[in-house]
């Protein structure tokens, strides 16, 4: 089971930057070069110098945003900007939050979580990783050695017990509270009670946990904790038992909560040879029943309000450039058999999903070409391709109204609400999908099996700079 405790974090002295909205920050990889510009100029102290700090000219290995990151850090600490909790907590969070015209409150609690390499405990993954983004974040960790944004984790508790034990706890307590640049209300209470902590750290009992968002950073965590154990035993070992760097920051939140919403991520796609929806509902036709759902950009918004009414994963609306027409496709048990076929290796639950039947099905074997084993295959972004044919390259898109703007007036070069960074140039296809449920993540990452990349979007972000978890 994984292992909770509380530490003693490192927070903001409020009697020295002032308002807390002011010196915190989204994820880094959803920061782009006009919200960094923003943040900061929004306050000196910050946290965006710390998880997403500047390159400048003359840049070199010994001055560089990793060493400046980590000299702020220290300089804040001494200078009391930053401050360390005077005794073991954890940290409830709230977030309150609108979506679709109603109120939400998720809530969870931060503590460090004793790190386990996936496949070897209960911790699990559910998306797959890349190399660029762990490299940029061990850099970063390293350097501050500290945990600077925490990993979101969700765990089953159908009764939300555990959460309910720290509520009591903070009832009548005034938390710190901090607004987001979407509006999201942020508030976070230190619970240092010995019982309540005890309490909780029981009630987890043997709960698996299973990662909602940021596995760089978790594997990141795993790297690191190898790094300093070579570094304080070369002939190979592990750090002392209770030595932080064996943990990592993590906000657990239980997959019951009210205020628990996925989202979806949809896609836009370049680099397909332009098709019309005559075409499109050809190429589909031996797996998928395809009707015509109007035309337009503008269509975007209501044709996926029906298609989430209707709640089916096996259904996806595809839109042609080349005509600017929807397309509604649904899964026929002929194109179950064939996805049976194209990754036979994958559960069918993992078959069902509807990111898996849109790249594995549509894109990779009905429209780039007949899909290779895994072995003869190229994978990038979750798309397999023949390695003599065009990759299509998805941009992943959380919004719904960004769909019909991208489709109208094509790519920038700014990134999206999931941090897709643009290329330029027309979509040919779009396609809106729905996302996959906490309990598709929790049976699919239970089997070891991981999703497509964005097959998830959970809103609202977690906000970096409210807690800190130092690893010295």
């Amino acid at each position: 089971m994984p292992v909770i405790q509380a530490f003693r974090g490192i927070r903001y002295d409020l009697g020295h930057v002032g308002s807390l909205s002011d010196v915190v920050a989204p994820p880094y990889d959803v920061i782009d070069a006009d919200m960094q510009r923003a943040l900061y100029e929004r306050h000196p102290a910050n946290v965006v110098r710390l998880i997403l700090n500047r390159d400048e000219p003359g840049d070199d290995d010994h001055n560089n945003r990793y060493t400046r990151a980590a000299r702020l850090f220290r300089q804040w600490q001494r200078d009391r900007v930053l401050f360390t909790e005077a005794d073991p907590a954890l940290y409830v969070y709230h977030q309150e939050f609108n979506e679709g015209g109603t109120t939400y409150a998720r809530r969870g609690f931060m503590c460090r979580v004793r790190l386990e390499p996936f496949g070897q405990g209960s911790i699990y993954p559910h998306e797959e990783t890349h190399g660029a983004a762990k490299a940029d974040r061990l850099k970063l960790w390293d350097a501050c050695r500290a945990n600077l944004s925490q990993i979101f984790g969700l765990y089953p508790d159908a009764r939300n017990g555990t959460q309910n034990i720290l509520e009591t706890a903070i009832a009548g307590v005034a938390p710190l509270e901090a607004t987001d640049h979407l509006g999201v209300v942020h508030r976070i209470w230190p619970v240092t009670d010995v019982a309540t902590i005890t309490a909780v750290v029981a009630a987890m009992g043997d709960r698996p946990m299973y990662i909602a968002d940021g596995h760089h950073r978790y594997e990141t965590a795993l790297a690191l904790r190898d790094q300093l154990a070579l570094e304080l035993s070369p002939r190979g070992g592990s750090l002392p038992p209770e030595h932080p760097a064996n943990y990592v920051l993590m906000m657990c939140v239980s997959m019951d909560d009210p205020g628990m919403l996925v989202l979806p991520t949809h896609r836009l796609f370049r680099g397909l040879p332009p098709i019309s929806a005559t075409e499109l509902r050809e190429r589909l036709d031996e797996c998928f029943v395809t009707e015509p759902a109007g035309s337009g950009p503008e269509r975007a918004k209501s044709l996926w309000e029906e298609i989430e009414v209707e709640g089916n994963q096996a259904t996806l609306g595809l839109y042609t450039a080349a005509d600017s027409h929807w397309t509604v496709a649904r899964l026929t048990e002929a194109g179950r058999q064939r996805m049976a076929q194209v990754v036979g290796d994958h559960s069918a639950e993992w078959q069902g999903l509807g990111v898996s039947i849109l790249h594995r099905l549509v894109i990779d074997s009905l429209l780039v070409g007949q899909a290779l084993p895994d072995s003869r295959a190229t994978t990038v972004g979750g798309i397999q391709a023949q390695p003599d044919l065009p990759l299509p390259a998805p941009k992943y898109v959380r919004d719904i109204e960004e769909v019909g703007r991208g489709l109208e007036h094509g790519d920038d070069a700014g990134r999206d609400a999931t941090g897709q960074a643009g290329t330029g140039g027309r979509f040919e296809l779009a396609a809106l999908v729905m996302p996959a449920t906490v309990e598709h993540i929790r049976a699919i990452s239970s089997r070891g099996e991981r999703m497509p990349a964005k097959s998830t979007y959970f809103y609202p972000k977690l906000l970096s700079g409210l807690v800190i978890n130092p690893l010295e």
